[in-house]
């Protein structure tokens, strides 16, 4: 029988053109300043640095905020010319978080965001349709976290990720003139956070904080295959809806961030940050069937799809001017690598290297706060080389942001 090849792209996110599928948008008044780290004001920090909470000025702190992305993706076959857009639908990633100083020099905090996750949709009949023809995701992290004051100028926090997930992922099966989906509603995985984070001058701030690899397990998968007739079920070893089950592993790399923020006057801050992940460890992803016999490997159940995924950076740098006591405005821009070359680019989970500026602005009320962050994304265009998938072209890509973020410090 011919192989069925089914490229796989199980829970990874395509908001981010840049960075794999990390989507930076966890803080609004973060990317309105480039989505820098080293800012202790709220409670917003404790997503970026759980030792940030013990420089928060308040006992109690509470943040909420959200997102609209937009994102478009063009690939063109350059020996015919043809051109295909991706008609994604807007992005709405989420974040809250709370923290609490029961004692002076102990913070306790939760945080919840969704640091994966978007849709990409392609038409149905493009000429990738049997790689992806739309891939929906949706993460959360859960984040109990605690930090310490070690020193009136240091502290040290940590964290444990409860990570949750779900991806409902369409291709074609042209061999059959037909169409499988790939869903899982429950995968999950765990890991962990910690860092630094010190004010050695009140004009100083430098948060050290790293983000533990969490491998992402999907053990409850359901494949649904569509055909004309159920002639190829028994073929394929399907029950009688045409199913079968599948498990799943997608690595969620790991994270190093050293941020800075140096107040240069009482009102002007500047602020820079950099992130080194290592997607070095998504070499591959590995999708097991019960009993389908659709693989690439001796044991024809098991499909293995190279992503040769290399290590990345990011560059970031923001700065705020308080106009006033109420008033804040913010401005940054970034740089983010892609973590593949273009021998390695996939639709599934297109990637650029991408400049992306930034802007927003900032109102305090007392206790209150209200801030609004906008960002325009640059990805440079690529020139597809993917000789194991067969896929050739030009690729390019545009996006943009904006957030509306709340924060309530009462005492």
């Amino acid at each position: 029988m011919k192989k069925i090849l089914v490229s796989t792209a199980l829970l990874a996110g395509v908001l981010s053109y840049a960075g794999g599928f990390r989507v930076s948008l966890q803080g609004v008044k973060q990317l309105a300043m480039a989505h820098t780290s080293a800012h202790a004001e709220d409670a917003s920090v404790a997503f970026f640095n759980p030792a940030g909470m013990s420089f928060i000025p308040s006992k109690l702190s509470v943040v909420a905020g959200g997102f609209g992305a937009s994102n478009k993706v063009t690939f063109q076959n350059l020996n015919t010319l043809q051109s295909t857009e991706t008609d994604n639908p807007l992005g709405t990633p989420v974040y809250a978080a709370i923290t609490y100083k029961p004692i002076e020099n102990l913070s306790v905090g939760f945080s919840f965001s969704t640091p994966f996750g978007s849709t990409i949709k392609w038409p149905d009949n493009w000429e990738g349709k049997e790689m992806v023809q739309k891939l929906e995701l949706k993460s959360y992290y859960f984040q109990p976290m605690v930090s310490v004051k070690l020193a009136p100028w240091l502290a040290f926090g940590a964290s444990y990720i409860y990570a949750r997930g779900k991806v409902d992922w369409d291709k074609a099966v042209t061999q059959f003139n037909g169409q499988v989906n790939i869903n899982d509603d429950k995968a999950s995985g765990h890991g962990y956070g910690f860092g630094f984070y010190f004010r050695p001058d009140p004009k100083l701030d430098v948060s050290i904080a790293y983000r533990s690899a969490i491998d992402m397990k999907a053990k409850n998968g359901t494949a649904t295959f569509k055909f004309p007739t159920q002639t190829p079920y028994s073929l394929l070893k399907l029950n009688a809806a045409g199913q079968d089950g599948f498990t799943a592993t997608l690595p969620l790399v790991e994270e190093y961030t050293i941020g800075l923020t140096y107040k240069v006057t009482p009102k002007w801050q500047v602020s820079a940050d950099f992130n080194y992940h290592g997607w070095e460890r998504y070499s591959k992803l590995v999708l097991d069937f019960a009993n389908a016999p659709i693989g690439n490997q001796a044991d024809p159940t098991v499909l293995v799809s190279p992503k040769n995924f290399k290590n990345s950076k990011t560059f970031r740098l923001g700065t705020q001017y308080a106009f006033s006591n109420m008033i804040y405005g913010r401005l940054g821009a970034y740089y983010d690598e892609s973590p593949y070359t273009n021998e390695n680019f996939i639709p599934e989970t297109p990637s650029f290297d991408t400049y992306v500026i930034t802007g927003g602005v900032g109102f305090k009320l007392k206790q209150f706060g209200v801030d609004i962050a906008g960002g325009y994304a640059m990805p440079q265009y690529r020139n597809v080389n993917n000789a194991n998938l067969g896929f050739y072209g030009q690729a390019k890509a545009r996006a943009f942001y904006f957030g509306l973020g709340l924060s309530y410090n009462p005492f």
